[in-house]
């Protein structure tokens, strides 16, 4: 893949990623029907602060390894294939029929605890490490550092993630109500789990 290749599946495909409703989709939506629009923001700023945090973390630490070994770069492109493979399948095959906001916790506390809560549902769940440390080599171009441009697709997966939970603050009602649609939520997993397979498919066999 050249740059230009990279970067704009790795937008399409963390921009369906963005809209599959989620724990952050939970807490943006009941934090803003439930505490107001400003509280809503500052847990959208504290979520997104954990996303970067963790791909940082991940850029920094795998960038070192891939930029030197090819042997490493080989193992991890499989292994993250086969994860986003395995990942979409699910999503085909067993699509969920409801997205209910009672699976988001309740926070309570000052201004600065929902920016604080917002971050650490983020950094504590491990399943973010997997997800970037699985995801953000698979768009990596041949030739390019590895740590800036893992950033650079963290930093892109971000601004979508901003757009998105704003369009929830804003749009609380309607959007809640549309999200909690069985028929749009299978949808919404079962395309998300299309573009998954085509992506693992695709960059499993793509050469460095």
């Amino acid at each position: 893949m050249t740059v230009l290749q990279a970067l704009l599946a790795f937008t399409v495909a963390a921009g369906l990623l963005t809209l599959t409703p989620g724990l952050d989709t939970a807490l943006i939506l009941r934090t803003a029907a439930v505490e107001g629009p400003k509280r809503a923001a500052l847990a959208m700023v504290g979520i997104l602060a954990g996303c970067f945090a963790w791909g940082g973390l991940v850029a920094v630490g795998l960038g070192a390894v891939l930029q030197a070994s090819v042997v490493a770069f080989t193992l991890l492109k499989w292994a993250g294939a086969a994860y986003l493979v395995w990942l979409g399948i699910g999503l085909i095959l067993r699509p969920r029929d409801n997205f209910e906001m009672a699976d988001a916790p309740v926070l309570e506390g000052s201004d600065l605890a929902w920016m604080r809560r917002g971050f650490l549902s983020n950094m504590l769940n491990p399943k973010m490490g997997v997800f970037y440390v699985s995801f953000l080599p698979q768009f990596l171009p041949a030739g390019v550092p590895a740590a800036p441009f893992m950033l650079l697709l963290t930093t892109i997966h971000v601004l979508l993630g901003v757009v998105w939970l704003g369009l929830l603050i804003a749009a609380t009602q309607p959007i809640a109500k549309v999200l909690k649609r069985a028929a749009v939520v299978r949808w919404l997993d079962r395309v998300t789990g299309g573009v998954l397979v085509a992506f693992g498919l695709r960059l499993a066999f793509d050469r460095r």
